[in-house]
């Protein structure tokens, strides 16, 4: 076998699920290149939906932003790829390039690991049913008699309590200063307009500004910004859209019990 017989691509697998990371990083380049996120779609042949969830998705399980978005909505607007992002897309291209060579070694009977590479990218390509994934770090760890009260930081103005059992704070090793994702499906997720003197019972009560609106049949998907380009999605009927009067810059209140938050690690 020689090495034009073989050729190398990317791929990372997790819990025996593919996850091919090349378009996404395919579409930060664009970004970079065009500075509009309409534009770097279209040329990619993505629809504008697709390529912002990536981007939210991308934003959301990162420590901080690949991207940063300007007010301009789905016509207008400008997208910035942030040092980070440029980052994600040498350390992308360094891995492919040693995943080449060792192709190239292998096909003449020798090896060369790249593993230390691999945490570069860790977490950018892990895929739930959760519509939200929030990365954080453990701030505070409470014991309860059967269950325990985690408290994740996930930016620096948003800190998320979950409420997980005592055998899974043990089985998932969580401790104050360790790594988790918080996963929260968008139809837990309760909106209310942010207004002075609002009291809720839920524990997690995120301020923000509603991003984006895509209306449905029945159901609206909204957007909300919570702030260092980290967005929360939450699915609402149709007729809370009107009633609420739901609209981009709307200022919201996305609230969540603490018993809907699943936590997970890596």
């Amino acid at each position: 076998m020689t090495h034009a017989d073989v050729e190398a691509a990317l791929t990372f697998l997790v819990q025996g699920t593919s996850k091919v990371g090349a378009d996404r990083i395919a579409l930060l380049h664009a970004i970079g290149q065009t500075g509009s996120l309409t534009k770097a779609a279209k040329n990619l042949g993505l629809s504008y939906k697709g390529a912002w969830d990536a981007v939210k998705t991308m934003n959301n399980m990162l420590p901080s932003p690949v991207v940063i978005t300007q007010a301009g909505g789905k016509y207008g607007g400008e997208s910035i790829l942030t040092e980070d992002g440029r980052r994600m897309i040498s350390a992308f291209h360094h891995l492919q390039s040693e995943l080449e060579r060792f192709t190239a070694q292998l096909c003449q009977g020798g090896a060369q690991t790249f593993e230390d590479k691999i945490p570069l990218l860790e977490g950018l390509f892990m895929r739930t049913s959760a519509r939200n994934m929030l990365r954080g770090t453990v701030s505070a760890v409470i014991p309860g008699a059967v269950n325990a009260e985690i408290h994740l930081k996930v930016s620096d103005q948003v800190e998320l309590v979950a409420i997980v059992t005592e055998p899974s704070v043990i089985d998932l090793d969580l401790h104050v200063g360790g790594n988790a994702i918080a996963l929260i499906k968008s139809s837990f997720v309760i909106l209310a307009l942010d207004q002075p003197g609002l009291r809720l019972s839920a524990r997690n009560q995120i301020k923000g500004i509603v991003s984006h609106v895509e209306d449905g049949a029945v159901n609206a998907e909204v957007a909300v910004d919570i702030g260092q380009d980290k967005t929360i999605t939450a699915i609402v009927t149709r007729q809370s859209v009107q009633v609420l009067d739901l609209k981009p810059g709307c200022a919201v209140v996305c609230c969540v019990k603490a018993s809907h938050i699943i936590l997970a690690v890596e």
